[in-house]
C-alpha cells in the first residue's frame, strides 16, 4: 500500500485528490494530519512545506513541487535524496505570459498616466507609441521566461533576453553571462524579472545594477522578491530612476502593512499570483510521474533545487 501526502496553504486538496485518484488506484491520497502510517508515504505533493515536514517519511520516493519555483526546497535537512519534479504545465506558462503582457501593455500604452488623470477629472491625451520602439528586457529565459518573451515578440515589441548560459531564440536579442548584464539592463525600457532564485541570483539586482536601467524605466517582477534589493528598488521608485513598477513578489510575503511600497502611486502590487498551478491541466502529468516512480523508471521534469531549476 502506498500513500501520497499533500501539503499546500494555497492549493485545494479536494480538487487535486479528485483529479488524481482515478489515475492512481491503490494510492491513498491524504493531508499530512491524516496520514495513518508514515512508512507507507512514498509520494508527496507540496508547496512550501514547513521545516521538518518530510522527516517522518523515510520511504519517500518522489516529491512533486506544486509550482515552478523550487527555492523553498534548498538547504533542507529533512528531505531525502529523491527525485523532485515541478509542474511543467502549458496553462501555467500562458497564465504567466498573460500577466506579464498585461503589465507591459499597461506601461507601453501609458495607462498609469490616464489613471492619474481620471482621478483628477482631467482629459489627458498621450499619443500611442509603436511597440517596436519599446525595448522590453526579459531577465531569465527558462521555460516561463522564454514563453513570455515569445508572446511579447508577437505583440511587436523590441524584445531582449538575458540568461546565465547562452540561448538562441527567434526574434529575440539574447545575451548571457554577468559580463553582459549591465549592458542588457541599460537597453531595457521595461524590465521583466523572470529568473529563478538561486545562490547565484539572490540579490542580483542591487542598487548599482538598478542604476543601469534607463532613467524612467518600468520594472516588473514575477519571479522572487529576494532577487532584488527591495530597499534599493523602493529608493529608485521614489527618485524616479524607475518610473513605475508591477510587483507580484517581495522579499517578505505577505508584504508587511508598513512597507512604503503599499503607499506609492507608481507601484501596482499583487499577492504572488502571476502564475499558479492548474490542477485540471497538470493532474495527468503528476499521476504519470508517480506511476513512473512506482515502476522504478526515470521521471520527467526533474529539477535540482540547488541549481534553482
Amino acid at each position: 500500500m502506498s500513500t501520497l501526502v499533500f501539503y499546500s496553504e494555497f492549493d485545494s486538496f479536494e480538487e487535486w485528490s479528485a483529479l488524481l485518484a482515478p489515475h492512481l488506484p491503490g494510492v491513498t491520497i491524504c493531508r499530512a494530519e491524516t496520514v495513518q502510517n508514515p512508512a507507507e508515504v512514498h509520494y508527496a505533493l507540496t508547496w512550501k512545506p514547513p521545516h521538518g515536514f518530510f522527516a517522518p517519511y523515510r520511504n519517500l520516493k518522489l516529491l512533486v513541487n506544486l509550482g515552478a519555483g523550487v527555492d523553498s526546497l534548498v538547504g533542507r535537512d529533512d528531505l531525502p535524496d529523491i527525485p523532485i519534479i515541478r509542474l511543467s504545465d502549458p496553462d501555467m506558462a500562458r497564465m504567466m505570459a498573460g500577466y506579464v503582457l498585461f503589465a507591459v501593455l499597461r506601461y507601453a500604452r501609458d495607462i498609469p498616466a490616464f489613471e492619474h488623470a481620471q482621478r483628477e477629472q482631467r482629459w489627458h491625451y498621450l499619443h500611442p507609441r509603436k511597440p517596436s520602439d519599446i525595448r522590453v528586457g526579459v531577465l531569465g529565459l527558462g521555460e516561463l521566461g522564454a514563453y513570455t518573451a515569445q508572446e511579447l515578440v508577437r505583440q511587436g515589441f523590441d524584445v531582449r533576453g538575458w540568461s546565465r548560459s547562452p540561448k538562441v531564440m527567434t526574434g529575440i536579442r539574447c545575451s548571457s553571462g554577468l559580463a553582459s548584464l549591465n549592458d542588457f539592463l541599460s537597453q531595457s525600457d521595461i524590465l521583466v524579472v523572470m529568473l529563478p532564485l538561486t545562490p547565484h541570483t539572490a540579490g542580483l539586482l542591487s542598487a548599482e545594477r538598478l542604476s543601469h536601467l534607463p532613467f524612467g524605466a518600468a520594472f516588473i517582477n514575477v519571479s522572487r522578491g529576494a532577487i532584488v534589493d527591495q530597499a534599493a528598488l523602493t529608493a529608485a521608485l521614489q527618485s524616479g530612476q524607475i518610473a513605475e513598477a508591477t510587483l507580484d513578489v517581495f522579499d517578505r510575503e505577505p508584504l508587511p502593512p508598513d512597507d512604503p511600497l503599499w503607499r506609492m502611486d507608481n507601484v501596482l502590487i499583487t499577492p504572488h499570483l502571476a502564475s499558479v498551478a492548474i490542477p485540471a491541466s497538470a493532474a495527468l502529468q503528476v499521476a504519470e510521474n508517480i506511476q513512473r516512480a512506482a515502476r522504478g523508471e526515470s521521471v520527467t521534469n526533474q529539477v535540482f533545487p540547488e541549481r534553482g531549476y
